[in-house]
This record gives C-alpha cells, sequence and structure tokens, in this order.
C-alpha cells in the first residue's frame, strides 16, 4: 500500500493522492489493459511507453495520473452546432470553457508550478479554447518551452482536424506524439446538421461543402499523423437522432486509418451554454444509450469510456478540476523549483500501488476460474480516486459503473449525480435523481452510507454495500459478484437483467 515504506520527503505528496478525484478501468479477463503495470502481450514496446502513465490513453493510469490544459489557442476555423466558447464560467465543465487566457509564457509557467504541486501530473494537453491549430503560432511556442523546461511530460493536441495535415511534420518535430481529433461525421450529408460552417482558404464555406471539405481534411491528417507514428485518439460527440446510428461508420473509418482510441461522447446541450442545439432543443444520449453504441464499437477498436469532457483549463485527475488554484495572479507570485528527480521518485511509488492493485484483482480472479455464467451485472462505485472505494454516499458527485462477470471486471462508464448531503443533512429531494441515475446497477459502493439512503436503494433494489469500504474496487466488484452467483446457485436470489427499461423494482428477485 502507498503507506508503507514512503521516504520521508515524500510524505506530504502522498498525502496529496488520498485528496484527489479520480478513476479508471482495465481489462476483462485480468488481462494487462493499457494501464496496469506490465504491457499487454500485443502492444510494442514503444507504444507502451507513450500510455503506460497517460489518463486519456490508458483506462487506468487516470486512477493516479493527473492532466492539464493550458488556454492559449482562442481561436477557431470551424462552428459546431454544441459548442459556445465563453470564457469567464469557472462553473462550467465542458470543452470550450476557460477562466482565463494565457500566452505561451504564462503557460509554460503554469505548466512547472502544477508539475511542482501535483507531482502525478504527466500529461500536458492544449485544446482551445478554439482549435490549437488555428493558433498555430502560440501553440507551438507553448510546446517549446514546455519540451525544454520539463522533458518528463508528455505533450498532447486536441484539434478539429481542418488545419492538421498542413502540421504533421511540426507536431512531430516537437515530440508531440499524441494527438485527438474530434471527427463526428464521414458523410458530409450528416456532418452538415452539425457544422454550420468552416474557414477555408481565406473564406468561410457552409453546408455539405464545408463538411466534405472538413471530412477528406481529417481523413488525411489522421493517416498522415499514424504514418508518423504518433498515437491518435478520436473523440465523437453522439448526438442522437442526427449522428447515433452514423457514428457506427465513423468507428469502422478511423480504425482502418489506424487510430488508437475511440472516445464516443454524450452531447452536452444545456440552453444555458446558448448553443445551437441547447436553444433548439436537442436531446443529449441517455447513459444507457451511450453505453449501447460504445458496446456496439467496441471490439478489435479500443474505447475510451472514462472521458470527463474537460474544460480547456483544466488541472488534475480526470473528474476533478483544481484549475482555480493556478490563476495566472497566483503562479506569478509562486517560486517554482522544477525537482523531476522528486516526480520521478514520487511517481516510482504510485506505480507500486497500481502493482498492488492488478495482483489483488487477479488473486480474486483466481477463485473464478472454474465458474462460467453468462450473467452480468452492473455496479456503481464512489470513489476519490486510487483505484478504491473511498467516498461516502452522500459526497459522491459521480458514480463509476464497472460491468462485472465471470470474465472479470470492466469500466464502462461514469454517471454525475447532485450531491446529496448538504452540510451535514441529506437533501431528500436529490436522492430520488441519484437512484435514477444508478437505477441499472445491482449494488453501489461506498465508504460509509446513512440510513435513510439505505433503506431507499434496497427499496429500489440496489444493495448499498460499504462493507468494501477503502478497499480495491476491481478486486471488491470479483469479490461481490462471486457472492451473487452463490445466492443465485442457492435460490436466494433470481437475476433479474436490470438493463430492462420496464423493471422500476429489484435488480434481483427474493426466490
Amino acid at each position: 500500500m502507498l503507506e508503507q515504506n514512503q521516504t520521508a520527503p515524500l510524505e506530504e505528496v502522498m498525502q496529496q493522492i488520498a485528496e484527489h478525484k479520480g478513476c479508471g478501468t482495465s481489462s476483462e479477463g485480468g488481462k494487462a489493459s493499457c494501464g496496469s503495470s506490465s504491457a499487454p502481450e500485443d502492444m510494442a514496446p514503444e507504444v507502451w511507453e507513450k500510455v503506460k502513465n497517460h489518463p486519456c490513453y490508458s483506462e487506468e493510469a487516470h486512477h493516479h495520473y493527473a492532466r492539464m490544459h493550458v488556454a492559449v489557442a482562442p481561436a477557431c476555423n470551424i462552428q459546431c452546432n454544441y459548442c459556445n466558447r465563453k470564457y469567464d464560467c469557472a462553473n462550467e465543465s465542458r470543452p470550450g470553457v476557460v477562466s482565463e487566457k494565457l500566452t505561451p509564457e504564462q503557460a509554460s509557467k503554469k505548466v512547472l508550478a502544477v508539475a511542482s504541486t501535483i507531482p502525478q501530473m504527466t500529461v500536458l494537453g492544449i485544446a482551445g479554447p478554439g482549435d490549437p491549430l488555428a493558433n498555430p503560432e502560440k501553440t507551438f511556442k507553448t510546446f517549446e518551452l514546455i519540451y525544454k523546461a520539463a522533458p518528463d511530460i508528455k505533450l498532447c493536441l486536441s484539434t478539429n482536424g481542418l488545419a492538421l495535415p498542413d502540421h504533421v511534420e511540426t507536431i512531430k518535430s516537437f515530440n508531440v506524439d499524441h494527438v485527438t481529433i474530434t471527427i463526428n461525421m464521414v458523410d458530409p450529408e450528416v456532418g452538415q446538421h452539425i457544422y454550420p460552417w468552416i474557414f477555408w482558404k481565406h473564406k468561410r464555406v457552409t453546408g455539405i461543402e464545408a463538411a466534405r471539405i472538413l471530412t477528406e481534411r481529417q481523413m488525411l491528417g489522421l493517416e498522415m499523423l499514424t504514418a508518423a507514428g504518433i498515437l491518435c485518439k478520436v473523440n465523437s460527440v453522439m448526438i442522437p437522432g442526427i449522428n447515433d446510428k452514423h457514428l457506427v461508420e465513423v468507428n469502422r473509418a478511423v480504425k482502418s486509418r489506424g487510430a488508437f482510441l475511440h472516445n464516443i461522447m454524450p452531447l452536452i446541450s444545456a440552453p444555458e451554454h446558448g448553443t445551437v442545439f441547447g436553444l433548439n432543443g436537442q436531446r443529449g444520449p441517455t447513459a444507457q444509450e451511450l453505453k449501447a453504441l460504445q458496446d456496439s464499437c467496441e471490439g478489435e477498436m479500443n474505447m475510451m469510456r472514462h472521458c470527463r469532457q474537460c474544460r480547456a483549463d483544466a488541472v488534475g485527475l480526470l473528474g476533478e478540476d483544481r484549475s482555480a488554484e493556478f490563476t495566472t495572479e497566483k503562479i506569478m507570485e509562486m517560486d517554482v523549483q522544477y525537482d523531476i528527480e522528486k516526480r520521478r521518485a514520487y511517481q516510482e511509488i504510485v506505480e507500486q500501488d497500481r502493482q498492488e492493485k492488478v495482483a489483488a484483482k487477479n488473486a480474486e480472479l483466481l477463485e473464478l476460474e472454474e465458474e462460467y455464467s453468462e450473467v452480468k451485472i452492473l455496479v456503481a462505485v464512489a470513489t476519490k480516486g486510487s483505484g478504491r472505494i473511498n467516498e461516502h454516499f452522500g459526497h459522491a458527485q459521480e458514480f463509476q459503473i464497472y460491468e462485472v462477470g465471470t470474465g472479470g471486471s470492466k469500466f464502462v462508464g461514469h454517471r454525475r449525480v447532485d450531491l446529496y448531503c448538504q452540510g451535514g443533512y441529506g437533501e431528500e429531494d436529490t436522492l430520488p435523481t441519484v437512484i435514477r441515475a444508478i437505477n441499472d446497477c445491482v449494488a453501489v459502493f461506498v465508504a460509509k452510507i446513512g440510513g435513510c439512503p439505505k433503506d431507499e436503494l434496497k427499496a429500489a433494489g440496489i444493495d448499498p454495500v460499504d462493507k468494501y469500504a477503502h478497499e480495491f474496487i476491481e478486486q471488491s466488484a470479483v469479490r461481490y459478484f462471486k457472492e451473487y452467483l452463490g445466492r443465485i446457485k442457492s435460490g436466494e436470489i433470481v437475476h433479474v437483467d436490470r438493463g430492462d427499461a420496464d423493471i422500476r423494482q429489484g435488480a434481483y428477485i427474493a426466490a
């Protein structure tokens, strides 16, 4: 465990782990996933080095490693119907939103300050608030400064892809080895309903022609990046009734061009955000619809399910935002001492914790080796991070969702919820919304839970489980599933598929 064998100089930074929030997942059946402590057998060593500590490219590593974005790229060369790049909007967590824009010099100092304060920060990304490649001078100047000052930090770029083919050689020259492209369609007939216009060759282009140019440039850029050995993640926004069915075709297209990871995200379309889709009433997908689409695209293609649709100035583990701690005013007053050796020492201890987590899960799986069942269940988990069940039910603002079967456990998504506990008492109006968010789950794992919500969860057929408090998530999920199968075999319960929309009570029914 992290608390054991730690050296005195690291005591302070070790304490920081418990204060961070995050989540993760690993592959089913106990095999090494992109984020476990040993490389998968089918992954080249050079690729493993790029992904093993990357919280976005590794499903499990984001339990432990942080990222940050710097907002140096305000201009954009396309318009998306789901985007409204608002500034000074600190309470919104969605792409394109920032509280302040930075110069490359300010961004460089901010990165050093964050990396010194959060030693598990391994990745620096530029994602906006516009498009980084519509602001190439600022983007590449920032990368240049950071690469020289902090060569241990991975550099990432997120782009809509319109200008991508023009900058692949520059991206490679700055050692940017992770690029994310947002690709929402490969058919201009679909694209015209997502993109009102693009700015191309010094003029605005609209309609099907704009979508045609955009998709051709995106596919070309993806091909060029993969040919250059740069890892590519494709982001797609799921928009019900517009591109939801079409995204299966997008998945095939990006896979055939060498994309490493596909991240299908739900549309965010609240009216108060002022987007076209938000104002015209376009709904986002339900959690069940999103999972079904992700499941249909999963196979040989790696799917990212732990995305938090981060702000363009996000700081910390996925699922948290510590950007308020590092405003320009604050960092300019800081005396930053970047200690690369201290960062490495800290990360070595993090790796020990990861190895212990994987070993615990694999040990639990050994006891399921002789079992086979088609039964699979979903469990919700309240966690602050580090791969443990360490959050009070009433303090959870999201639940991590794991699918568990005889093949093991697999992270399949997260559900955001309103905070139930308000200043020491439960907000009863909130509890039904929390239950609805996890009503397809058999159980919810928590560090602690009060009597009232426990009774309400039981009445809804969701088993509130606090006996695994502060244990590893996946080990506990497998242990619970083993007990669940035992109860089915003994006749104590009858398993019911909670994915059925008609089931309103009971993940299981007393026999």
